[in-house]
């Protein structure tokens, strides 16, 4: 084993493969999930608590579905008997407000938190070619290093206090959610006009109107028929939320950011829970 040990919270899609790269990289990891041990990367530890992971652990990751869930976890931390952990890593996609709430909460304790949101999906996860974004104070950003450099091969430091990498999250899934939505409509409008769907997406990423939805998204997810991403229309559509609330309390423009948000809760209301790419059909209609 390479480095201290590191605590894992939230096995979800992409908690369990950054915990596993973890594992890959060499480090003693203690995990544990709400759902149980079932989703534990094989080489880890699960243990039944996370005031358990905190005493086992020197920095510890989370990767939770929103900001209560967070503060929850923080909690439990601060309240472990026997607290060993001295940082947190949160790859989780909070919004800047909420990382900033349980920075504070873990400083009343002495544990450094760095905000490291992660981009590029289970796929990108998996193959270590995940984007984090992360910001925090310089000791905790020390110490969080190589665990972070476990999660995966691409890391950019974005700023030197805890809710910028949110800000910048939120920026980047507003831009993909978009793209995505208007990837669909105008797919859709191309096969209603006789255009096949192949031919239409090569054409696209050949000219101005390509994006990551029609480079990635569609090739792989929707002419396949797949839609397995990974991601579900529930979580786009908080990102979305909590993109708007960020740049409403800034008094910036969100004329389009309302347009995208109106269709990703329309979405999530009639389907939730599922994958982000069956927006095509959704606005296809089929």
């Amino acid at each position: 084993m390479t480095g201290g040990s590191v605590g894992f919270v939230g096995l979800g899609n992409m908690g369990s493969v950054l915990a596993g790269n973890l594992v890959a990289a060499g480090r003693a990891v203690v995990t544990h999930d709400a759902l149980g041990p079932r989703r534990s990367p094989e080489g880890a530890v699960h243990v039944p608590a996370v005031a358990e992971v905190a005493g086992r652990t020197d920095v510890l990751v989370l990767s939770l579905p929103d900001g209560r869930a967070c503060e929850q976890v923080a909690r439990e931390i601060l309240a472990a008997p026997e607290r060993r952990v001295r940082c947190v890593v949160d790859t989780s996609t909070v919004g800047p407000a909420a990382a900033r709430a349980v920075a504070a909460l873990l400083a009343g304790g002495g544990i450094g938190y760095v905000d490291a949101p992660v981009s590029g999906g289970v796929a990108g996860a998996r193959a270590r070619t995940l984007t984090v974004m992360y910001a925090g104070e310089d000791e905790a950003c020390s110490r969080a290093e190589g665990v972070l450099a476990g999660l995966s091969d691409r890391r950019r430091r974005v700023g030197d206090r805890p809710g910028p990498a949110q800000a910048l999250k939120l920026a980047n899934n507003f831009l993909a959610a978009t793209a995505l939505a208007a990837t669909s409509e105008a797919v859709a409008f191309g096969l209603a006009a006789g255009l096949d769907m192949a031919t239409m997406l090569d054409v696209l990423n050949e000219s101005s109107g390509q994006s990551a939805a029609s480079r990635d998204k569609f090739p792989a997810q929707v002419l396949t028929g797949r839609y397995a991403a990974g991601f579900t229309n529930s979580l786009m559509d908080k990102d979305v939320r909590l993109y708007l609330r960020a740049v409403a309390e800034q008094g910036g423009a969100t004329a389009i950011g309302e347009a995208t948000g109106n269709v990703w809760e329309r979405f999530a209301q009639a389907e939730p829970g599922a994958d982000f790419t069956r927006i095509f059909p959704f606005v296809d209609g089929s």
